[in-house]
């Protein structure tokens, strides 16, 4: 059966041959790309919420939104009723972020993983 190069997010049935590895690597990499990409937007919206809410710099906000983003917590602890409430719900929100981003990564080596338990080459 013919690769689909141009077609990274459509995965192949149980009875198709895995991706070969250059077509793989593609696929790899349009993943981290998307998983990057959701990682940026998520960033800039905790620095927007960060220098809105809690008027810091924008230095500031990116510290504390990145560190929120990658788990370890925030550096300024917020200090207007809005600014904490912001910095919560930011939390939440970059736990799940970060737990997304990790499994848009991981997806392509489980699903290769599993295919290659499936596969049967035909004869």
């Amino acid at each position: 059966m013919a690769q689909h190069p141009h077609r990274l997010f459509h995965y192949e049935h149980r009875g198709q041959r895995p991706l070969d590895r250059r077509y793989f690597a593609g696929r790899m990499m349009a993943h981290f790309a998307v998983a990057v990409a959701v990682l940026a937007v998520s960033l800039l919206l905790g620095i927007a919420g960060y220098v809105g809410f809690e008027h810091l710099t924008w230095t500031d906000a990116f510290l504390n939104a990145a560190m929120l983003l990658g788990g370890m917590g925030p550096v300024n602890p917020p200090q207007t009723e809005s600014g904490k409430i912001f910095a919560g719900f930011y939390a939440l929100f970059a736990g799940l972020v970060l737990l997304v981003a990790a499994g848009v990564v991981v997806t392509p080596l489980i699903h290769r993983l599993l295919h290659r338990f499936h596969f049967e080459e035909k004869a």
